[in-house]
């Protein structure tokens, strides 16, 4: 992640949950927030209720690389939160990655092959 720092502060996340516009899909919920600064930065949010340790790290390093390797598809200067469902328990990183992209298009913060935001 060369852009992108972590969110970790108990009050940076009810601050998104609270503010930031949201998505929906089956595998995941994305909460996005406009800053000012000149990174994004991502907070992973795993339930305990989807299993235990192994399968919770297994999920955030899912959600971590989906996003690495599509950040540069994504506007800059914004905080995300992601939030796991149960349906990713075992999915697959082509799967989480297309799901990623599916809610930042929703949010409309995708980077066209132009270098605009799609809308």
């Amino acid at each position: 992640m060369k852009h992108t720092y972590r969110i970790k502060q108990n009050y940076e996340f009810r601050r998104l949950y609270r503010r930031g516009n949201s998505v929906a899909t089956p595998y995941l919920v994305v909460y996005a927030m406009k800053t000012r600064r000149k990174v994004n930065r991502i907070g992973l949010t795993v339930t305990p209720k989807l299993g235990g340790a192994v399968v919770r790290n297994r999920i955030k390093r899912l959600l971590r690389e989906a996003y690495r390797l599509n950040e540069d598809k994504i506007c800059q200067s914004y905080d995300f939160i992601f939030v796991a469902r149960s349906k990713l328990i075992g999915a697959k990183c082509q799967k989480v990655e297309r799901e990623i992209l599916r809610a930042m298009k929703q949010l409309g913060l995708l980077i066209d092959e132009h270098g605009g935001k799609n809308v």
